[in-house]
């Protein structure tokens, strides 16, 4: 499955950090920035959530709400948040369900071997939750700040 600019955002209700549960729908109001990893404490994922980190009182500004959805499970995420000082959520996808959903659950190739993994993938969801932009093969240098850039113009 894939989801094109100007859908709903699938909604989805999964564990988080810290023992919780989201549901994406309890956002509605607000932007949402829903951004895909591979896995917790790996270097590009830990560059990724620390430009999102740094970047968060802007992001808090316009009006916008950041998770990271991963694999990890709530502990994982616990202790990455914790390493990082994380300051947004970290939501865990363990039966992939939301990653086949979003279409991020995809073949991967590393060295001439190929696996199934999770496309580092981010998607803009307005306060309709309406799809508005998606970046896939995200390259994680700059990223954070061209998502900034699109919320604070949506």
């Amino acid at each position: 499955m894939t989801i094109d600019v100007g859908s709903n955002a699938p909604d989805f209700t999964l564990p988080t950090d810290g023992g919780g549960t989201l549901t994406l729908s309890s956002l509605k109001g607000r932007k949402v920035i829903v951004y895909f990893y591979p896995k917790d404490n790996t270097p590009g994922c830990t560059t990724e959530a620390c430009d999102f980190q740094a970047a968060l009182p802007d992001f808090s500004g316009a009006n916008a709400a950041i998770l990271g959805i991963s694999k990890d499970d709530p502990k994982s995420h616990d202790k990455f948040k914790a390493k990082f000082d994380l300051g947004f959520t970290l939501v865990s996808d363990i039966d992939g369900k939301v990653c086949e959903d979003f279409g991020v659950w995809v073949e991967k190739i590393n060295y001439g071997k190929k696996y199934m993994g999770i496309e580092r993938s981010t998607f803009l969801i307005d306060e309709n939750g309406v799809v508005r932009k998606i970046w896939r093969k995200v390259k994680v240098a700059g990223h954070a700040a061209q998502v900034l850039d699109d919320v604070k113009t949506l």
